[in-house]
């Protein structure tokens, strides 16, 4: 079936570097599939939706955030309730200009026709891109107002992107990336497979071939090091931190700290806090 193709001229004011939307998806199954010739980045605010390609799906999930480049195939079905999303167009020729001062967001613009980029946003996340989404809305449709926007999200997701070996696939580093969000890592290894939506089996064999590690060892590696930086950022006791990764057991998240750092929970925050009141 032949692909329906939309024309940014049609979309954007003219001379406009972007243009923002909000909607919620209708629930029926896109026929035919469309192509574009921009780019566009959409985020789930809430509810459930299905990102249709030419030869499979993904389904989507509050906080899912997706890049789609130009002349990919694609269209959107919500999925049960309501589903609200946020839509930014962004022009080709603004997204070249963008890639050729900070190549690291070509992780994120890919070439035309290549697939969606996936990523996913927790809560805290989310709330922060919502909250820019707001203010670009009642900004001038310039490239300045445009690059206010994208390049404080492209310096956090290339900052949650970090380096992974080589050959580690699409999904998995997208599960990684959420492993970062409490949201994930308070259900421990399960957290983290839920996020890939495979098998636990299959994302076992995928952890030890890419990273030499069980899931649990790498969500508890990612759950001490937020256990860290609320040690020496913050007064909460060690019980309220402890609760706060998804461990109920003490004794447990002392061996887990002291194992990655060499040190008790107790001394690291005795070495590192600098000018946090701690509570009477």
């Amino acid at each position: 079936m032949p692909h329906i193709h939309l024309r940014q001229s049609v979309i954007l004011d003219n001379g406009a570097a972007f243009h923002v939307s909000r909607a919620v998806l209708d629930r029926a199954r896109p026929k035919p599939l469309h192509t574009q010739d921009y780019h566009e980045l959409f985020w789930l605010v809430n509810g459930k939706a299905r990102l249709h390609l030419e030869d499979h799906k993904h389904t989507l999930v509050e906080g899912d955030l997706v890049f789609v480049p130009c002349d990919t195939p694609h269209g959107l079905q919500g999925v049960g309730e309501a589903c609200h999303i946020v839509n930014i167009i962004v022009p080709s020729s603004e997204v070249s200009a963008l890639l050729n001062r900070y190549p690291q967001a070509a992780d994120f613009f890919a070439p035309s026709g290549h697939a969606p980029v996936l990523l996913h946003r927790g809560i805290r996340a989310l709330s922060r891109l919502s909250s820019a989404a707001v203010t670009l809305e009642s900004a001038p449709r310039t490239t300045l107002s445009l690059e206010a926007f994208l390049l404080p999200l492209i310096s956090e997701l290339v900052g949650d992107t970090r380096k992974m070996p080589d050959g580690v696939p699409a999904w998995l580093k997208t599960a990684l990336i959420a492993a970062d969000d409490p949201d994930t890592f308070q259900d421990g290894a399960a957290g983290l497979v839920a996020a890939t939506g495979k098998s636990h089996a299959h994302v076992s064999r995928s952890m030890q071939k890419y990273f030499a590690m069980t899931p649990s060892d790498y969500i508890n590696a990612r759950r001490m090091d937020h256990a860290a930086r609320l040690l020496a950022g913050t007064p909460d006791s060690l019980t309220e931190i402890a609760e706060s990764l998804g461990i109920s057991n003490m004794s447990h998240f002392h061996r887990l700290f002291r194992a990655q750092f060499n040190m008790t929970p107790r001394r690291y925050r005795e070495k590192n806090q600098k000018g946090v009141i701690q509570p009477v």
